[in-house]
């Protein structure tokens, strides 16, 4: 968080932030949920945290939404599928999630992802990235009966931090072209 540009976004709570990098989720648990536009620190924010939870002694598994579902639809049995959400549920003491909503996803990627957050509920915290408010996760999983039921459990006792502006990544790629402009004019 050393190289973060505070002064970048137009609006995000850094108290929250420093909170959440602090881990005082963890004892709860807590989720929390960093919302914003792509290229506004979402990812590196989680990084983070997840970087700060390893070093306090927490086990901690970073995943992206696709790479998670990807793994969880790709079992062949029951049984198999039992024990990949055991695993996300038991070996990391927090779950790190990013990139919902860049992609979407089937009503069966909704039951996996909602039976993961199911059983980690009020036992184990999940960090969560994500490009939409919550009113648009309809657009991830269409045709998804759970999406609702999802998204109540992945806020309630959760920090939903939302972070406003332009990508950071754009400006950063613009820079060397307003340069040159400058050069030449």
């Amino acid at each position: 968080m050393a190289d973060f540009d505070w002064g970048w976004p137009k609006r995000i709570d850094r108290t929250a932030v420093e909170s959440v990098l602090a881990l005082d989720f963890m004892a709860r648990p807590a989720n929390v949920v960093l919302v914003a536009p792509q290229g506004l620190g979402k990812t590196m924010i989680a990084q983070n945290i997840d970087y700060n939870a390893v070093q306090a002694g927490h086990s901690v598994l970073f995943t992206t939404a696709s790479q998670l579902l990807l793994d969880l639809g790709s079992q062949d049995s029951a049984r198999a599928l039992d024990r990949r959400l055991k695993h996300y549920c038991t070996q990391a003491g927090l779950l790190v999630i990013d990139e919902i909503g860049y992609l979407s996803y089937d009503a069966r990627n909704a039951d996996l992802l909602f039976q993961l957050v199911s059983r980690r509920y009020g036992k184990k915290p999940i960090v969560l990235t994500t490009n939409l408010p919550f009113s648009e996760w309809t657009t991830i999983f269409p045709n998804a009966a759970c999406a609702i039921a999802l998204i109540d459990r992945v806020i309630h006792h959760a920090s939903i931090i939302s972070i406003e502006g332009d990508s950071y990544h754009r400006r950063v790629a613009e820079e060397p072209r307003a340069e040159r402009k400058a050069k030449k004019g």
